[in-house]
């Protein structure tokens, strides 16, 4: 792709982006949020026309009109969204658009077999292809849009995060197969914000800032990780978590949690948390962690158990007695569970408090403007316009509209379900320091990760879960990620 620019109206989002793509080879795409990765992969991917510059395939000048056309060349994209769709078994969302058939009956045994085998070379061999996606857990979700991709007579895939769904060990199960993929010459764009992925699976880097390549076709194993972040940030940044001041002992109990379970996902988990306090879960994607959240919050109904807020025992499976309590979740799909992309900002932020921006049961624009502005402005929310639609904004900036919405709800005890994925890392040291301002301000706040090393930074107690079960509850500055791992396969074996 050679000096290729793409403008939604006054906003250029591409400024002359180049990108080489090898045969073989994993490319990594880094920037920050709002850099332009996602306009210059669809751009790729059919999805925008861009407005000048050309793009080469295999030394062809082509135009790619629609995703349709960049799969008949050989380009397929998987997106950090998923993009599969619940209803619909493996198999039909695998074959769904190019289906295998004859006289325009659909080959479904064929379609399965097929499909076996490609969940057979993503390690997933287990899975039926009768299964309905929408029981899967989002990792099976990630393996189902890999494997449609690999369907197509593909010889580019585009990977935008695709580990963000996956725990240590799908990790290793996903760079094994773009290993197999490379070999076989298939090339990968692979995009993530987790630099130390980079060192493991990539041959060159690509780096886009404010819409504009800043370093092109950088070899891996020779550029160091401090001048990548300058290219992405154009200063240096350091990953430094906020100090924890520590939880007065006479620190009132907000929430406490006790014998929870929920038949088949987890068992007898107690834990409190304080008033200042920042709790954090750590274990295996598929753990339970995200289920546990869900209870507390009474979007699951707990089996057994109690959750007390303030020593007021809350009924089970009610989101409305937990929001009232001064409950507030943000899920770990913020696009699809937490936010209404379309709507604008200040719609996103008093979704949950509008009875509070009414008048005489009709809701009053102007007060949700002026309470999203004062959010915005605390927050330090980009763009500082609460009126743009709040799909149009980065991951870092989204996570800090549901933060918004329960602060303007008054919530005391916060829920955090991958609170920085797919967040660059300039805006999470931004976040992290976010939700320590908010703890030091007397909040409660339980925040579950994928990523060990964040659970320890931020949290003053780590609960470990592996299988539905609490390991181990520890202050953070006693285990470090070894002993977390040690405890998580331990505990599995057991």
């Amino acid at each position: 792709m050679r000096g290729v620019t793409k403008s939604f109206g006054p906003v250029a989002a591409l400024r002359g982006v180049d990108l080489e793509v090898l045969p073989g080879e994993v490319h990594c795409l880094l920037g920050q949020n709002g850099a332009g990765k996602s306009t210059l992969i669809k751009v790729l991917a059919g999805v925008h026309a861009p407005d000048a510059g050309e793009t080469l395939w295999r030394g062809e000048p082509v135009t790619i009109p629609s995703p349709q056309a960049a799969i008949d060349l050989g380009i397929a994209t998987m997106y950090q969204e998923l993009d599969v769709i619940d209803g619909l078994t493996i198999a039909e969302n695998i074959f769904l658009g190019h289906e295998l058939e004859r006289a325009g009956v659909t080959r479904r045994a064929e379609q399965a077999a097929t499909t076996r085998e490609l969940l057979a070379r993503l390690g997933h061999g287990s899975l039926s292809p009768h299964t309905e996606v929408g029981s899967l857990s989002a990792a099976e979700k990630q393996i189902v849009s890999m494997a449609r991709a690999l369907s197509h007579d593909t010889r580019l895939i585009i990977m935008d995060e695709p580990s963000a769904v996956l725990d240590t060990e799908e990790v290793a199960n996903l760079f094994r197969v773009i290993g197999e993929l490379t070999a076989q010459g298939i090339a990968v764009i692979y995009i993530t914000h987790r630099l130390e992925e980079i060192r493991r699976i990539g041959d060159r880097i690509t780096v886009l800032k404010d819409g504009a390549s800043t370093a092109s076709g950088l070899d891996v194993a020779t550029t160091p990780t401090d001048e990548l972040i300058r290219h992405m940030t154009g200063r240096a940044v350091t990953n430094v978590f906020p100090t924890r001041p520590g939880v007065p002992a006479d620190a009132s109990v907000l929430l406490d949690v006790d014998g929870l379970s929920l038949d088949g996902v987890f068992h007898d988990v107690s834990f409190r948390v304080r008033a200042g306090e920042i709790l954090g879960l750590a274990g295996l994607v598929g753990s339970g962690r995200s289920e546990i959240l869900e209870t507390v919050y009474g979007a699951r109904r707990a089996t057994s158990g109690t959750v007390s807020v303030d020593g007021r025992r809350l009924p089970r499976g009610s989101v409305a007695a937990a929001v009232d309590a001064g409950l507030g979740l943000s899920p770990e799909e913020r696009k699809s569970q937490g936010l209404i992309l379309d709507e604008p900002i200040y719609r996103n932020v008093t979704l949950s408090s509008f009875a509070a921006t009414a008048r005489g049961g009709i809701l009053d624009e102007a007060a949700e403007r002026r309470v999203a502005d004062e959010q915005i402005a605390a927050l330090e929310l980009r763009p500082a316009d609460s009126s743009r639609a709040a799909g149009t904004l980065s991951g870092g900036n989204q996570q800090k509209i549901l933060l918004a919405r329960w602060l303007v709800h008054g919530a005391r005890i916060l829920l955090l379900d991958e609170p920085t994925r797919g967040v660059d890392v300039g805006a999470r040291a931004e976040i992290y320091a976010l939700i320590r301002r908010l703890a030091d301000a007397g909040h409660a706040i339980v925040v579950v990760s994928s990523e060990i090393e964040e659970v320890l930074g931020l949290a003053d107690t780590v609960l470990v879960i592996g299988d539905g079960r609490l390991l181990s509850s520890v202050d953070s500055s006693e285990i470090d990620e070894h002993g977390v791992l040690d405890l998580v396969m331990k505990g599995t074996a057991a």
